[in-house]
């Protein structure tokens, strides 16, 4: 049996889809809706919609010696780790791309074990590792576990890069006689940057966001800001953490579209 309206039925598949995409949109953006006019409340709780306008809490977070001291060991943190696992990341995705044993291939799913198994279940196993060997409240115990998580982040976006790589124009550099790590840094590398960088900015961000690892492992002088957001949070309802919940996401916004520039390839 034929169909009698084959002209709108696309159109209007379109339509239900676009609306499905939009309702999905709405659901993931309307906490940040409603958390970005918070942080600019005058009002000593946590009120939507706020009853007046002010910069109070943003003043509040950067006056604040705590918040500042914990906003400093969260982006140090954040940074080391991402200097550790990018290169370590781009090490193990090459090696594994070219290794022809099945079980080195293998090794691929102990890599992303940390994606795959449940984070409080890391957690646990990384407080009473570093509880062991004295790692606990420690800047490279946090920087340690941020690469650990991270790591499988950078091995996938340089994975799916040398995919896309041809690998016969790094075979031809090393014939003409560079070794193999000259022509993977002056051959490979810088076309496979946009992954890289990909996978580096992944990292930087769940490093900066991680809070179920850092409860277990961090404190003292050494706590994150989302410990401290949280213990803060469990204690009385500050809307300084409205204030910086919004930095957060206006950070990890700026390095995503940070993200998609840098994968914008140019034309010619």
């Amino acid at each position: 049996m034929t169909d009698p309206c084959p002209l709108w039925r696309p159109a209007w598949s379109r339509w239900l889809l676009g609306l499905y995409v939009a309702a999905v949109l709405a659901f993931l953006i309307l906490p940040i809706l409603i958390v970005l006019p918070m942080s600019f409340s005058d009002s000593r709780f946590l009120t939507f919609p706020p009853p007046g306008w002010s910069l109070r809490w943003y003043e509040e977070f950067f006056a604040s010696r705590s918040w500042m001291q914990a906003a400093r060991t969260s982006l140090g943190v954040a940074l080391l780790a991402t200097l550790l696992a990018t290169p370590l990341g781009i090490a193990a995705a090459y090696a594994l791309h070219n290794t022809s044993s099945r079980l080195l291939r293998g090794l691929r799913f102990v890599f992303l074990l940390p994606l795959m198994v449940p984070i409080i279940i890391v957690a646990v196993g990384v407080f009473f590792v570093y509880a062991k060997v004295g790692l606990l409240a420690s800047i490279p115990g946090l920087v340690l576990a941020d690469t650990m998580l991270g790591l499988p982040y950078v091995m996938t976006a340089v994975a799916a890069g040398l995919q896309g790589f041809d690998q016969t124009q790094e075979l031809v550099a090393r014939s003409l006689g560079m070794n193999r790590l000259r022509a993977f840094l002056s051959v490979t590398l810088p076309q496979i940057r946009p992954s890289v960088v990909s996978g580096a900015i992944f990292v930087f961000i769940a490093a900066l966001d991680e809070t179920i690892v850092a409860l277990f492992i961090s404190g003292g002088a050494n706590q994150t800001l989302t410990k401290k957001m949280f213990t803060v949070l469990r204690d009385e309802i500050d809307p300084t953490i409205a204030a910086i919940s919004t930095l957060l996401t206006a950070a990890s916004f700026a390095l995503i579209l940070l993200l998609a520039l840098s994968r914008r390839r140019p034309r010619g």
